[in-house]
């Protein structure tokens, strides 16, 4: 009778998996293959069991690998305290102050080496929303795996029997694409309020659906992501930006109301002429390169996400008088003050979009030394992808652009071919006709002329 009274508490507690123990799956049944597994990632489960510990490849490596997707990263989980990781490898060591754990670094791979956590403890230290602050208590792997976040980010891959070990019918959940959260969501989501932006990205990533009770408290609860660090909130939202779905992600936000921690700037944006067709695009692009394995530049992502609120502050200015390039760098300013408030874009990155940013205007004119000078500029070829982007959704003439890209995609010789055929073509071809470069380009051309005027005045 205390058995049965201890067992349904347990399973009230962590779940109904945990009360029953975990599920060993077979390599015939999950459908890993070990050759796809990170060699180091298995070197750190091997040592760590050489010297008497428990080690495992776990969360979304082994989610990843059993749909058949390539993982980006690989953590181990492991019984040994940071302590006793750190003096095995050669390169190792300890990170966090939520949360302490090792990097295992070997050559580019670092293999994310964390300790097996207990339960939340009436004293934790967390903040007055809930918020767990600090977090170095261990446990089981039973105990890891109740708290972790969502079932399917629950399972331990053990390379030496190539077994998945499922605590929360995780692999069940995979197949049916459902994300489920471990417990109650309340309550979870009040320990990391990051944990709802997690649970969307994933949805839209798997394309899967939410379970009920994950996601019914998130519309209530989204305030909370106000009190999280705005360096975790730029993590996760880069994250999300690159999972290859960001649209849909982004549209989820909007409707669970999880935006505004966020893009503060986003509901404007989306609702401008153009805005939102201009955001697709550069999503789409972005989805497009991910699905293609090829690297993603977050400073060009930030870049086009935030651009229609700099362009529209610039045109503003200029209205009011402001010179074209002096009202560009105040419109960027502005519009990156204002974000860096809730989303900290770490320096170098608002740094390279600035720079994308300062090209666009210099794009309408072509002459020689100015075209020599913007080829020999660090971010020309970020600055020339950003200017399709415009002329994809009508900002600026698609000639003009294409022949920038041409440009940039030339060897030295075409290049100057190119150039040298501005030569004999008539001078208002050099320009393209835009409200930010016409006048100016208009004034030269006058100066231009009286002076050629003068020099032929008889003496």
């Amino acid at each position: 009778m205390i058995t049965d009274t201890i067992r349904k508490f347990v399973g009230r507690l962590f779940g109904p998996a945990l009360s029953r123990g975990p599920q060993r799956i077979p390599s015939e049944r999950h459908g890993i293959d070990r050759r796809n597994v990170s060699r180091h990632a298995i070197k750190v489960c091997e040592v760590l069991r050489q010297h008497g510990y428990e080690a495992y490849v776990v969360g979304g490596a082994v989610r990843d690998l059993i749909l058949g997707l390539e993982p980006k990263d690989f953590d181990v989980a492991t019984n040994a305290t940071p302590e006793q990781i750190r003096p095995l490898f050669r390169r190792a060591r300890i990170i966090g102050r939520r949360f302490q754990l090792v990097h295992v670094v070997f050559g580019q791979e670092i293999i994310e080496t964390s300790t097996f956590r207990a339960p939340a403890s009436a004293d934790q230290e967390t903040d007055e929303h809930g918020r767990i602050l600090r977090d170095n208590v261990f446990g089981s792997q039973e105990e890891d795996a109740a708290r972790r976040d969502f079932t399917m980010n629950a399972l331990y891959y053990d390379p030496h029997t190539e077994e998945v070990i499922d605590y929360h019918n995780g692999v069940q959940d995979l197949k049916k694409r459902q994300i489920r959260m471990i417990g109650d969501p309340v309550k979870r989501y009040r320990e990391d309020p990051v944990r709802m932006l997690r649970a969307v990205r994933f949805a839209a990533k798997l394309n899967g659906t939410l379970d009920p009770a994950t996601r019914q408290p998130i519309s209530t609860m989204a305030g909370l992501i106000e009190n999280v660090p705005a360096s975790r909130l730029f993590d996760e939202m880069l994250k999300l930006l690159t999972c290859g779905h960001a649209m849909d992600c982004l549209r989820q936000l909007r409707a669970d109301g999880l935006h505004h921690g966020l893009l503060p700037l986003l509901d404007v944006v989306l609702e401008q002429p153009g805005g939102e067709h201009f955001v697709e695009l550069a999503l789409e692009r972005t989805d497009a390169r991910v699905r293609a394995g090829k690297t993603i530049s977050p400073s060009f992502l930030f870049a086009a996400l935030l651009w229609q609120q700099v362009e529209s502050r610039w045109k503003e200015l200029r209205a009011q008088g402001e010179h074209s390039m002096p009202a560009l760098l105040q419109a960027a300013d502005s519009v990156l003050d204002e974000q860096t408030e809730k989303l900290a874009i770490q320096r170098r990155f608002s740094s390279d979009m600035r720079e994308i940013w300062f090209m666009q205007p210099r794009f309408e004119r072509r002459a020689g030394k100015t075209i020599y000078r913007m080829i020999e500029q660090p971010r020309f070829r970020a600055a020339c992808d950003f200017l399709q982007l415009r002329a994809a959704a009508g900002e600026f003439d698609s000639v003009l652009a294409q022949w920038w890209m041409d440009l940039a995609n030339g060897n030295d010789e075409t290049r100057a071919e190119m150039i040298e055929e501005l030569a004999h073509l008539p001078r208002e071809e050099h320009r393209d006709d835009t409200a930010a470069g016409s006048g100016a380009a208009a004034s030269t051309r006058r100066r231009r002329r009286r002076r050629s005027r003068s020099s032929q005045r008889p003496e």
